[in-house]
């Protein structure tokens, strides 16, 4: 980002000080229209460029007749050029006091200008007392670029951090306000470009962000003289005894996704259930000779959901390893897998933050750290596509393609929200998306349900199968489907 600033500002023929009162400026407006009636603005402000907009918002705030109080840490001496600019503009009509001495004991805003994207450790002992007191406070905080103590460049929270009502992020998005922890501190997320939205859509990000609005481009309309040969022939392959039901959400998730024909191989105990639940599916006893048949039959394998990891389970997954047909690994065949690794280039694998890290050989809590980083790793290490579940997923290629799905919500946090998903990729896939288009647009597909559901009918009590319902208009973007 300080490069990008820096490129922006030399592209637009500014100084650093004007691209800063820029953003001091956008901040402002956009905090003073979400919180018309605040009237005492407390402004945090740290030793660096993220103080500086600070300093630029006190002033503003305090031209419109706002009250005004401005804390700063004690290491002023060390602020870059143009925020010590900002800090003299504002010390010629309002003063500095340290941000350890007493609060005000009433204020109506805070405006968190403390560390911005540069952290990379736990913010130091002054600076971690004052987020604790601004989260203890009843006024909405409003964060600069980030809330002070989350990572911007992957969403980790290694010490005190701010809870924001709003993040308002300058000229662009940093990949930590949508991954990781972010969730739990952004609040409402804005965007400020700052006036260099055309210079920007000529740039390429490392990261795309995606959601709902994409799906569009990646699902065009049917033609209308189409059958279902031409939607794709798709291979599920789980379901151990006892477990038919992450087969058979995979399955329904695949049929309402828009698969033409979708076979099952499964435990014998699974069959005769299946059909009945889902007669569209067809259902057959996983068998050596039953599966080398279907291998030959299908377009697109999908392997894992309830699968199961004996010794039936590995010889399924020996025989399937030996097709060059693009296909998708989940659950007990990750686990499987991290036990003899093998990198491939026409899977995608969709792990959650536990099966990467068996698949790392890594704790959950290395994973959780850094999931760009993981993702990254995964992708290089396992070859194809990456999809690395949780708040934000993370989709990475080894051809160096990389999205976070802004979608989801914690309602998907209950059994078989992972085999929806898996169901929902690999029918994208046997309708002839690339993999890491797949992916993606999967992602979108399963989140975007999971929110439209919660916005009906809350978070608390999402069953993975209540997704079929929004899955299906999902899929179909652009039609007004009937209730």
């Amino acid at each position: 980002m300080s490069l990008l600033e820096r490129q922006a500002a030399d592209a637009h023929g500014l100084s650093l000080y004007a691209l800063m009162e820029r953003a001091g400026e956008a901040v402002w407006q956009i905090a003073s229209r979400r919180f018309p009636a605040a009237q005492h603005w407390l402004i945090l402000c740290g030793p660096g460029n993220n103080g500086g907009d600070g300093y630029v918002i006190a002033r503003l705030a305090l031209m419109a007749g706002k009250q005004v109080t401005v804390l700063a840490s004690e290491d002023q001496q060390a602020l870059p050029e143009e925020a010590q600019q900002a800090r003299q503009a504002w010390r010629a009509v309002g003063d500095v006091q340290s941000i350890d001495t007493a609060w005000p004991t009433t204020y109506d805003i805070v405006i968190d200008a403390l560390l911005g994207n540069g952290l990379n450790r736990a913010p130091s002992v002054a600076l971690a007392a004052a987020i604790e007191q601004a989260n203890q406070s009843p006024a909405p905080v409003v964060a600069v670029d980030v809330p002070s103590g989350l990572s911007a460049a992957n969403g980790a929270i290694p010490g005190a951090c701010i809870q924001a009502a709003l993040t308002v992020s300058l000229i662009a998005l940093r990949p930590g306000l949508l991954t990781g922890k972010a969730r739990d501190v952004v609040g409402t997320l804005q965007v400020a470009t700052l006036g260099l939205h055309a210079w920007l859509e000529k740039r390429t990000a490392p990261w795309q962000r995606i959601d709902a609005a994409q799906l569009i481009n990646w699902l065009p309309a049917r033609r209308a003289t189409s059958h279902k040969g031409d939607h794709g022939k798709l291979l599920l392959v789980g379901g151990a005894a006892g477990t038919a039901g992450a087969i058979r959400l995979a399955g329904e998730a695949a049929l309402r996704s828009g698969a033409g024909l979708v076979r099952v191989l499964t435990h014998s105990s699974n069959v005769a259930p299946m059909l009945t639940a889902r007669p569209e599916l067809m259902v057959d006893e996983l068998g050596r000779d039953r599966l080398e048949q279907a291998l030959a039959w299908a377009d697109i394998v999908v392997v894992g959901p309830g699968l199961g990891q004996e010794k039936e389970a590995q010889q399924a997954l020996e025989q399937i390893e030996n097709t060059q047909k693009p296909m998708l690994w989940d659950a007990d065949a990750l686990n499987l897998l991290a036990f003899r690794p093998q990198k491939r280039q026409n899977r995608v694998i969709t792990p959650h933050p536990g099966e990467a890290a068996r698949l790392l050989n890594l704790k959950v809590s290395d994973i959780e750290s850094d999931r760009l980083h993981a993702a990254q790793l995964l992708a290089r290490r396992y070859g194809g596509v990456v999809v690395l579940k949780g708040a934000g997923t993370l989709i990475v290629s080894e051809a160096g393609e990389q999205a976070i799905a802004d979608v989801g919500n914690a309602g998907m946090a209950s059994g078989g929200m992972g085999d929806v998903l898996s169901g929902i990729i690999g029918s994208l896939m046997a309708q002839g998306l690339a993999l890491f288009t797949a992916a993606s647009a999967g992602c979108v597909v399963h989140g975007a349900a999971a929110d439209q559901l919660a916005r009906h009918h809350g978070m608390r009590g999402m069953l993975a199968s209540d997704l079929f319902s929004e899955i299906r208009q999902l899929v179909n973007p652009g039609i007004t489907l009937k209730e």
